[in-house]
């Protein structure tokens, strides 16, 4: 069976592994997170889930960008990186934040409403990652136009401006 590589030449195969890996840190980092805060502390739940996943976001960014996701392409774009990995998990707190509710009014306590979550987060997250947070390819970033810059722009230098032959 052949060997599926991106194209930075890193088996896919492995990188999943990674991804896993990564994937578990941030849940048990949160999970811990979680379970001191909601049960420890007697935080609500849209408090402790905040903090928890803010904790596990940490963690799981660190190893995201710079190990499963690792490409050099992506140097110089760690704000737009940064930008999608926020939006999305956003979008992922909002979801989760309503699946475990949702289980905890049917009964299922957060603990195990987390592990029922997060069996859907593994796999949306990883196409969301792989393809759009951390692609193998950005497209180059052009500099904005704005009013300034036309107004400061000359074509061709201060000489243009210059006659260098006598005109006839």
């Amino acid at each position: 069976m052949a060997k599926r590589k991106n194209k930075g030449g890193r088996n896919r195969y492995i990188q999943f592994v990674e991804y896993m890996v990564s994937g578990g840190a941030y849940f048990w980092t949160g999970y811990l997170v979680f379970a001191i805060l909601w049960s420890g502390l007697d935080w609500s739940l849209w408090w402790a889930k905040l903090a928890a996943n803010i904790a596990g976001w940490t963690v799981n960014f660190m190893l995201q960008r710079y190990w499963v996701f690792r490409n050099p392409a992506l140097k110089g774009h760690l704000g737009d990186v940064t930008g999608r990995y926020i939006f999305i998990t956003l979008v992922d707190f909002v979801l989760d934040y309503f699946i475990i509710l949702g289980l905890k009014n049917i009964g299922i306590t957060p603990y195990i409403g987390q592990f029922i979550s997060s069996g859907f987060f593994t796999v949306w997250n990883y196409f969301w990652y792989r393809f759009w947070v951390f692609p193998e390819h950005l497209a180059k970033k052009r500099p904005k136009i704005t009013l300034a810059r036309v107004a400061a722009h000359r074509a061709h230098g201060h000489r243009a401006y210059h006659h260098t032959r006598p005109l006839r």
